[in-house]
């Protein structure tokens, strides 16, 4: 089992930036795909990034795309979602999410979730 601990997120205004991190306990975090999500406000969870096990692979929402970046640190036990020209559509709570086997964009293929972090981004 692996467990996640989001941080960073916070109020910033549009065309700001922020990172959230996500911390996973466990000593065979290098084995997991990992994933970003989140749910805006009155609506269902979407999917934004993912990222393969040794990070050689990523893939990218279209609205996010060209503005965010998933990474990762198999070091530290730590991804990240660098987020850059942020536009108030963003606001939302951000969810990282392991599963153990190839990266998926469908959050339901998922085990592993932390409890979120909310980004709100003002106009």
């Amino acid at each position: 089992q692996v467990q996640l601990v989001e941080s960073g997120g916070g109020l910033v205004q549009a065309g700001g930036s922020l990172r959230l991190s996500c911390a996973a306990s466990g000593r065979t975090f290098s084995s997991y795909a990992m994933g970003w999500f989140r749910q805006p406000p009155g609506k269902e969870r979407e999917f934004v990034a993912t990222i393969s096990w040794s990070g050689g692979s990523t893939y990218y929402a279209d609205s996010v795309k060209g503005r965010f970046t998933i990474s990762r640190d198999n070091a530290k036990n730590t991804v990240y979602l660098q987020m850059n020209s942020l536009k108030p559509d963003d606001t939302a709570v951000y969810y990282c999410a392991a599963r153990t086997t190839a990266w998926s964009i469908i959050g339901s293929e998922y085990p592993y979730w932390g409890q979120g972090t909310q980004v709100t981004v003002s106009s």
